[in-house]
């Protein structure tokens, strides 16, 4: 095999691609990852773009990523160390907020202020939404059956889901449809009471989504961050030491460490295609390597509309991907601080500021800051999650100063002026977030060193995220499971032989996961020992 010639090449080294490069290394490959920037992590990476400071600059906390890819890839050898948020601060305006703790009791007395009815069923809602994730956990390793195959193969697998809804209550079979149908806050609605707890808990069914909290299909959103775990907690989130970047150069480390190479500033130009094989890419240089597999870590706009042919797939295939919605809805503001923020409601540098901070007062303010998305504007009063990392984490910031992490809703891709007027709007929607925030946090427009803002555009031609959709499509229920990111076509491989897809636009979707880069790696994998 000459040093052009490679078992697989991965394109885009995002974290996806990363586990999958790493994976097929430790089956024997000779692989081959190629990332367009200097900087490996896709959408999970750490850049200080102001001196001292390091930014999570898209991704910003974890939950999702699988223990087993943790484990197979000995990711703490790597330099991956996970440190938990243990606290959820919701601030108020007029009163003193909301905060679930990580003492059990003191929740209940918390959301007690609020509801005493709600404070008594909140453990049991914590227990049976476990019980969901848990039943779906299995579900992120599968690879997605073909509906329509009579393959013996494929039949078992369908005959394992099967099982899998089998075994569930009568009771948890209707909790899970209601997840799958219902919106976010309809399903919250028959649980709680209070708004403000209401609002706390729905903001997780629009993470990343084109979507109200009243939209139908939110309540899986919702489900989809509860099945998160950090060392077998469910419902466990973290940020990575060192910043999100260092997940993915763990990953790196791991996946060189078994052999792979990998090469960064080495863009993809095109697929090569042969007689409906793929045979290997054209880099940005003109420089041809081949493979016997190429592996797509990059969306499937991209994939297939931006790195193939035409000619090489049917019309049907492309109307179908044509059609698989991106619909970017979300920006990112990150922000050097000379001082620590002060919250009005909840002042002073306590647990309750060392997790994670929603901006999201009552289900009517998020409502109507879709409202705005709706038409063409990002939101005036945005949904905001907030993260203050170096409370927790001092390697990021200076001492005595902090970097703080704004993930905001919403902020779409197509505004009204067109995609291509977000450099004009985006210092605009900047202030929007910083007065919003400020409402809260006083001091903050005066304690900002340096602000880094991103629109879905920015996000899109910085990282090659289409439309800056940070799950690489919706995460909606006609874009689900043997759906995504096409019927027929969900099961990692594509309609041009040996070219396969293993990133977030993929089965189980999005977040840093892992789940999908390994997923294709064991499919890929199969395929050789049937060949």
């Amino acid at each position: 095999m000459s040093d052009r010639s490679y078992d697989s090449i991965v394109i885009g080294g995002g974290h996806n691609g990363l586990v999958c490069a790493a994976y097929l290394a430790r089956a024997g490959q000779k692989v081959l990852v190629l990332e367009r920037r200097h900087v490996l992590g896709g959408a999970a990476v750490t850049e200080e773009l102001y001196p001292g400071f390091k930014y999570s600059v898209c991704s910003y906390v974890v939950s999702l990523l699988r223990p087993e890819i943790i484990r197979d890839l000995q990711l703490p050898k790597y330099g991956l160390e996970i440190l938990p948020l243990e606290c959820s601060f919701t601030p108020e305006l007029d009163g003193p907020g909301l905060v679930r703790w990580p003492d059990a009791d003191k929740t209940r007395r918390e959301i007690a202020r609020l509801s005493k009815r709600d404070s008594e069923v909140y453990p049991l809602f914590g227990r049976e939404m476990a019980k969901v994730g848990r039943m779906v956990k299995p579900i992120l390793e599968m690879v997605p059956p073909d509906p329509t195959s009579l393959n013996p193969a494929n039949l078992m697998e369908m005959l394992k889901l099967g099982r899998l809804f089998g075994r569930l209550s009568e009771e948890e079979r209707i909790l899970q449809a209601k997840m799958f149908t219902m919106s976010a806050i309809d399903f919250l609605d028959e649980w709680f009471e209070s708004d403000l707890l209401k609002a706390t808990m729905g903001v997780s069914g629009i993470i990343g989504t084109f979507q109200g909290v009243r939209s139908p299909g939110t309540a899986y959103v919702l489900m989809h961050h509860y099945m998160g775990e950090i060392d077998g907690a469910f419902r466990a989130w973290g940020i990575s030491k060192g910043g999100t970047g260092m997940i993915s150069q763990a990953i790196a480390e791991s996946a060189k460490n078994l052999g792979a190479e990998i090469r960064t500033e080495a863009g993809v130009a095109q697929i090569m295609v042969r007689a409906g094989r793929a045979k290997g890419v054209v880099l940005e240089d003109g420089t041809e390597l081949t493979a016997r597999h190429v592996i797509s870590g990059v969306d499937p706009h991209r994939t297939f509309l931006g790195l193939c042919e035409a000619g090489d797939l049917d019309a049907e295939f492309l109307a179908s991907i044509k059609k698989f919605k991106m619909r970017g809805s979300s920006g990112k503001v990150n922000l050097a601080l000379d001082r620590f923020p002060e919250f009005t409601c909840r002042p002073g540098d306590g647990m309750h500021v060392r997790g994670d901070l929603a901006i999201a007062p009552s289900v009517d303010y998020l409502e109507r800051a879709f409202d705005d998305a709706k038409y063409g504007d990002f939101s005036r009063r945005p949904f905001m999650n907030v993260v203050i990392p170096s409370l927790l984490d001092p390697s990021v910031a200076p001492p005595g100063k902090h970097v703080m992490s704004i993930f905001v809703q919403y902020a779409p891709y197509a505004i009204k002026e067109g995609p291509e007027a977000w450099p004009e709007r985006r210092e605009a929607f900047g202030d929007a977030v910083i007065e919003t925030l400020a409402e809260y946090c006083p001091d903050l427009e005066s304690s900002i060193l340096h602000r880094q803002v991103l629109s879905p555009w920015d996000i899109e031609q910085q990282m090659g995220l289409t439309e800056g959709n940070i799950f690489h499509g919706e995460l909606s229920l006609e874009q689900l499971f043997f759906m995504r990111p096409t019927p027929l076509w969900a099961r990692y491989q594509t309609p041009i032989r040996g070219l396969w897809m293993c990133a977030s636009g993929t089965h189980p979707g999005g977040g840093i996961m892992g789940a999908s880069g390994a997923n294709a790696a064991r499919r890929i994998l199969k395929s050789r020992v049937r060949a």
